[in-house]
């Protein structure tokens, strides 16, 4: 199991840059990057609401499910 993140997607659907998107959110153009490309483990709630409220989207249209089977996870959440 894993989350994607689609950022890049929605930022090409609005026609936005990052360098619009950071000046919007207020979140670095690195930190933005690095969402851009899946390279996080964690975002802020907080983070997540102005990117969504940037980008008129749902938090759901910048995040997907992915069930992968053969990465080893199990899925025993009590």
């Amino acid at each position: 199991m894993s989350i994607i993140l689609r950022l890049d997607r929605v930022m090409a659907d609005r026609k936005m840059s990052l360098n619009e998107l950071s000046e919007r959110v207020g979140v670095s153009n690195v930190n933005l990057s690095k969402l851009k490309t899946g390279k996080v483990s964690a975002i802020r709630f907080s983070t997540l609401n102005a990117i969504c409220c940037a980008l008129n989207c749902q938090p759901g249209d910048l995040l997907e499910f992915s069930d992968d089977e053969d990465n080893g996870l199990t899925n025993d959440i009590p």
